[in-house]
């Protein structure tokens, strides 16, 4: 489907008059009057559509309500888009950042809208994407996911943009920390998988700028080809171990034969007929590359687990009334989901 914005959310709408008039200073060609419309998708970082004439821009601010410490950087988000330019195709071109907060209260950015088709839970029934067309798309999925880790961070001045040297330690004694602190009463502990994460950690693995957060409905494609034309939402992109990238990718790709409770909460049409099964995600990423399957378990529950932290962070803010969105008023049970998952690869030691 194409990305249809709506009318701003209850809570989260912009100052419309302080924008146009910052606007029309800092964007002077964009001098039409100004009308702010949401995209309906993503859970952290809000993405609104300004429109004016027939230009359209898209804006990123971060969410109301609590800010976990480390998220929502929207500076940090603004150099990695501006140090891509030219050097990774498919991200968005940054046009403008702002950190006054004057205008509505947070920092924010503006950059190009790249216009094209988001593939979500399920693929539409007016589309021509046949198993074998399907299949052919995850693996153009993974070559461009791989082709954003071969890039050299170095060269494009990204060199301090993260701590790559002890990065698998850092994120599960992290992700262990965040979990806790933003538990809630009706959520399970996740102690089992947090032990077992900390025993099994493997060997660092080089690093890369990684995107953290890709996915199918990250992704813009091209109507008529079906070829990437876009990768969005880079506010967790940092520098570290590209299989931990991998790994939380994973978490998202849902196949066929996981339990329907895992299948009902997909983001993509990983289990539709054609689409590649996690082993062939990783044996693609890999292509002869040899990591140990212990390894591999591992990337995979952590980025079950990452998810888990990620929903609950969310959830905290729901719980706590800071947000009134409704989609989020049912993550406690992801959260539920996602820890029997993990539990079950473990045990299994399975991907």
């Amino acid at each position: 489907m194409l990305d249809q914005a709506e009318n701003p959310r209850a809570g989260e709408e912009l100052n419309l008059p302080a924008l146009q008039k910052y606007l029309q200073k800092a964007l002077p060609n964009l001098d039409a009057p100004l009308e702010i419309l949401q995209f309906p998708s993503g859970h952290s970082n809000l993405t609104y559509l300004l429109r004016a004439g027939e230009s359209e821009i898209v804006l990123r601010r971060p969410p109301f309500g609590r800010k976990p410490k480390s998220g929502h950087d929207m500076r940090r988000e603004w150099r990695m888009l501006e140090a891509l330019q030219g050097a990774f195709p498919y991200s968005p071109k940054a046009l403008h950042f702002c950190e006054d907060t004057a205008i509505f209260g947070a920092p924010f950015y503006i950059m190009e809208r790249i216009h094209g088709l988001i593939l979500r839970k399920n693929i539409p029934t007016d589309l021509s994407l046949p198993p074998a067309e399907l299949r052919k798309l995850c693996e153009h999925l993974i070559d461009v996911h791989k082709e954003l880790h071969a890039l050299n961070y170095q060269d494009l001045g990204l060199a301090d943009f993260g701590k790559p040297a002890g990065y698998v330690a850092r994120q599960i004694s992290g992700w262990t920390r965040r979990y806790r602190d933003a538990r809630t009463p009706n959520v399970p502990a996740f102690e089992k998988v947090m032990t077992w994460l900390e025993a099994n950690l493997p060997p660092e693995r080089g690093s890369a700028i990684i995107h953290n957060d890709y996915r199918f409905d990250n992704l813009v494609l091209d109507p008529k080809t079906y070829r990437v034309i876009g990768v969005l939402d880079w506010e967790m992109a940092t520098i570290g171990d590209p299989l931990m990238d991998l790994g939380a990718s994973l978490a998202y790709w849902i196949q066929a034969d996981d339990p329907s409770e895992l299948r009902n909460m997909r983001l993509g049409p990983t289990d539709a007929p054609g689409a590649l099964t996690r082993q062939e995600v990783i044996q693609r990423y890999l292509q002869g590359s040899e990591v140990p399957e212990n390894d591999l378990v591992f990337y995979y529950v952590y980025g079950l687990f990452r998810l888990a932290g990620i929903a609950q962070q969310i959830y905290w803010r729901f719980y706590h009334e800071q947000t009134r969105d409704k989609r989020f008023q049912h993550f406690d049970q992801i959260v539920a989901i996602l820890e029997r998952a993990s539990l079950r690869a473990m045990e299994e030691d399975s991907i």
